[in-house]
């Protein structure tokens, strides 16, 4: 009896050596080459696979195949189809939804409560991470996410940290929204989606220019105030979906390395156009922003635009038109287009 409980006590003091030693190697295994973006890069945490299983029993080689990303700041490995995603940028979030995925955490949306009404019924649940430009790292690190999607324009200096909770797939921009489309196609292993997604929204441009024929002269103006100045939008959101649709500019609007340019009243007759699209938003509720529109609008250089003389000023949705910056929001604001130029879509 003497001699077999010895046997047992060597034997579970073998077991206690090798353990560390066997974690240690899985964790040499295991950690590298997940995020890289030049020297100055940290290495994430590995993401779990996500599993499933196909009818007969066996494993679906899309759900733990790896598979390379690269973005705005770097490469990231990823594995298998990411079951708990989150998102820190609001067009990135009509995106996710667009192609079938409910983040477990997004950024709130920058009006609403916390989210844009288009999507709050689909938002149900999701934690929120504090705002677009400043989330919540712990409150991220909390969910144990398998990806991150976030920008390199709103989240660069974070980056390294928000690799070490997960891998995480940065776009260039907040508003380039097919290029964004794309990127989370790849990193949601949604491709075969986002293809669809991009094909309907091609289908329907093609059908707003055939319908519009000679109306796409028309010269459109994209302006917004802001608290303490007026806007003029050339490119960013708004004003690439414009162009994609082939409607004209006015000729001081036509801007290509600029996205806004801040007016002084003296400069109100920039902001002239065929018609002008109006997306102020109040978004601090406080008063000022309307305040300004309507110091401005009573100023006789802007009683005296053309848009302004022929009515053809128009206050469109703010968050369609340019805060959210998905593919929902881009659809809902070609449909303001086929109702503003009056075209059966």
């Amino acid at each position: 009896m003497l001699v077999r409980t010895s046997r047992q006590q060597l034997v579970a003091a073998l077991r206690a050596l090798a353990l560390p030693l066997a974690f240690s190697l899985l964790l040499t295994a295991c950690g590298g080459g997940q995020q890289s973006a030049g020297p100055a890069a940290e290495p994430t945490a590995a993401a779990p696979a996500a599993t499933s299983q196909t009818a007969d029993g066996t494993q679906d080689s899309a759900a733990t195949e790896s598979r390379s990303i690269t973005h705005a700041m770097g490469t990231t490995e990823i594995k298998g189809t990411p079951q708990k995603v989150v998102v820190l940028v609001n067009g990135l979030v009509d995106i996710s939804l667009a192609l079938g995925v409910k983040p477990v955490g997004a950024v709130e949306s920058w009006i609403g409560d916390p989210w844009y009404d288009y999507i709050k019924d689909q938002m149900q649940g999701v934690t929120v991470l504090g705002e677009e430009t400043q989330p919540s790292l712990e409150a991220i690190a909390s969910l144990k996410p398998d990806l991150i999607l976030g920008s390199k324009m709103r989240h660069e200096k974070i980056y390294s940290q928000l690799s070490a909770i997960a891998p995480t797939v940065m776009t260039e921009t907040v508003y380039d929204w097919k290029e964004n489309l794309k990127l989370a196609g790849e990193a949601l292993n949604k491709q075969a989606e986002a293809e669809r997604l991009l094909a309907d929204w091609d289908a329907r441009v093609a059908d707003f220019k055939q319908k519009m024929g000679d109306k796409l002269q028309t010269e459109v103006s994209l302006i917004r105030f802001n608290p303490d100045h007026a806007r003029i939008y050339y490119t960013g959101f708004p004003g690439s979906i414009i162009e994609e649709v082939g409607l004209s500019r006015p000729e001081a609007q036509r801007v290509k390395d600029k996205v806004v340019g801040q007016l002084t009243k003296e400069q109100i007759p920039q902001m002239d156009g065929d018609i002008i699209f109006d997306f102020t938003a109040d978004w601090l509720g406080d008063g000022a922003v309307q305040k300004l529109r309507e110091e401005w609008t009573q100023d006789p250089l802007w009683q005296n635009l053309k848009a302004v003389r022929n009515n053809r000023v128009y206050q469109v949705n703010e968050v369609f038109w340019n805060m959210s910056g998905g593919v929902m929001a881009a659809n809902k604001m070609l449909d303001d287009l086929y109702r503003y130029f009056e075209i059966e879509p």
